[in-house]
């Protein structure tokens, strides 16, 4: 029996695996709201109080920087450390690893169901690929192909620097600079970071926020109210807070996979992406990904697909604990 988690600045996932033939079955999956509890440790208690079985192996995927099995995790005012939770566990050690290296562990576990596809790419394309994933925060994280395997890598590459692209951004870039002394890809790709959008273009006049619109957003999460406006059309200035969202965020994927060569393909995943695919199909955001002057050929030939299962992260943490129990 493996447990496994997948700890997100939202929502901690937890569930029991079963390895059963190099294919990890659940036994049982349970969502904690993370913002509800004090810790990992509380919340890893209250799953086993509610469902009582023996543990073997157990790796977590949590979002942040995991150095010497403990992780400050930088979206919750959480210390996550391996070594405390093995002891609550009575298991000699329990295996952290970046919520997003887990994401792109558990690629493997998914069907072709499990994806939107809006870039076939060449048909040949192997190779190195890549995972972004706007949500709470940016993740990003690598995949390197290796003796015909993909091997994750993490990466805390949404924390660097924000390149704007045009006039319109190096504005945003100014304005983001007025309210935050870094201003990071994640400041712009995240739920937090497409507010910060729709406030750039509400504050400078470049849209108009009607009084039924400031009500949503002042009495529900704002994230979510622009999004769902921006997908109705209600509201122009959503629709252009989330074009120019997806602008950025086809840059950013684009400049990833350059990073990295990553001819084998670019993954979309977090929270957003599946949520907003009608809106990924669109140009905006495959012609800001393709857009890198002599690599533009390169660009086309690379295949981009959106991660739509939820439980990916929680099957790469599982995986991983997996090759752990059989290499033991």
């Amino acid at each position: 029996m493996i447990l496994a988690g997948d700890i997100g600045g939202t929502n901690t996932r937890l569930a029991y695996f079963e390895a059963r033939q190099g294919r990890l079955e659940p036994v049982v999956v349970q969502v904690f709201p993370s913002r509800e509890h004090k810790g990992l440790e509380e919340i890893v208690a209250k799953f086993r109080a509610a469902h009582d079985l023996p543990v073997e192996q157990a790796a977590f995927g949590v979002a942040g920087p995991v150095r010497g099995g403990i992780c400050a995790t930088p979206n919750l005012a959480w210390r996550v450390d391996g070594r405390r939770l093995a002891k609550d566990l009575g298991l000699a050690a329990v295996h952290l690893l970046n919520d997003l290296e887990a994401n792109a562990h558990g690629i493997a576990a998914l069907d072709p169901a499990d994806f939107a596809v809006l870039n076939e790419g060449a048909p040949d394309a192997a190779g190195n690929a890549v995972l972004i994933s706007p949500g709470t925060g940016l993740g990003e994280a690598g995949l390197i192909w290796h003796e015909g395997r993909y091997r994750p890598f993490p990466s805390e590459g949404g924390h660097a620097d924000f390149a704007p692209r045009d006039d319109l951004q190096v504005e945003l870039l100014r304005y983001l600079l007025s309210k935050f002394e870094h201003v990071s890809y994640e400041r712009v790709l995240s739920g937090p970071g497409l507010y910060n959008v729709y406030q750039f273009l509400r504050d400078t006049r470049r849209g108009e926020e009607p009084a039924w619109l400031a009500d949503r957003i002042g009495s529900a999460d704002p994230p979510a109210v622009i999004t769902q406006s921006a997908l109705s059309g209600e509201s122009e200035l959503c629709v252009a807070a989330m074009d120019l969202f997806l602008s950025i965020f086809g840059a950013e994927a684009g400049n990833l996979a350059l990073k990295v060569m990553a001819a084998g393909g670019v993954f979309l995943g977090g929270g957003m992406p599946p949520r907003i695919v009608s809106k990924l199909r669109e140009e905006g955001f495959l012609r800001a990904f393709r857009a890198k002057g002599r690599m533009s050929e390169l660009m086309a030939a690379i295949p981009v697909r959106v991660i739509l299962n939820d439980k990916t992260a929680l099957f790469g943490a599982g995986l991983v604990a997996a090759d752990r129990l059989a290499a033991a």
